[in-house]
C-alpha cells in the first residue's frame, strides 16, 4: 500500500507548521507519495511568491520533492476523477473549485493508497477513498 500526501501537508512540512515527526507517525510504515498535482501547486506557490525571503525556500523545498518519483496521471486517474467529479455535484456541491484535489483523491483511489490531510471536508463523501490526517498537536 502507499499514503498519498495531500498539498496542504507538503506546504505544511516546508513552512514548519507541521512537525516532521507527527507525519512521519501517521504515515507508520507505509511509503509516502506526491502527485503531479501536488507539484504544480507548489511551483505555482514559488512562482507567485513576491517575498524573495520566501521564495528561495519554497524553490528549495521544491527542488527537493521534485527530485523524488511522482504519481502521474492514467486512464484509470480520469476515470476516478469522472466518477468523484460526478459524486461531488450529484451532492449539490460544484466540483469545480476542488478539481485539484479530486485529482489527487483519483490518484488514491486509483493505486489503493490512503490520502493523509488535515482538510478531510474537502475530501467528504468521495466514494472509494480512504482518508487519515496527521493528529492535533502534531
Amino acid at each position: 500500500m502507499g499514503v498519498i500526501l495531500d498539498s496542504n501537508i507538503w506546504i505544511a512540512l516546508a513552512a514548519g507548521a507541521l512537525d516532521r515527526k507527527a507525519a512521519a507517525a501517521a504515515l507508520g510504515d507505509e511509503p509516502a507519495f506526491i502527485s503531479v498535482f501536488t507539484l504544480g501547486e507548489l511551483r505555482f506557490g514559488v512562482e507567485t511568491c513576491a517575498n524573495p525571503a520566501e521564495r528561495a525556500p519554497r524553490a528549495a523545498f521544491l527542488r527537493q520533492l521534485e527530485s523524488q518519483p511522482a504519481l502521474g496521471v492514467s486512464r484509470d486517474t480520469a476515470a476516478a476523477f469522472g466518477v468523484l467529479a460526478a459524486a461531488v455535484k450529484h451532492s449539490g456541491r460544484s466540483p469545480r473549485p476542488r478539481y485539484n484535489d479530486l485529482w489527487i483523491a483519483a490518484q488514491a483511489i486509483e493505486h489503493g493508497y490512503t490520502l493523509l490531510t488535515n482538510n478531510p471536508a474537502d475530501f467528504a463523501g468521495l466514494p472509494g477513498l480512504r482518508l487519515a490526517r496527521v493528529p492535533r498537536g502534531g
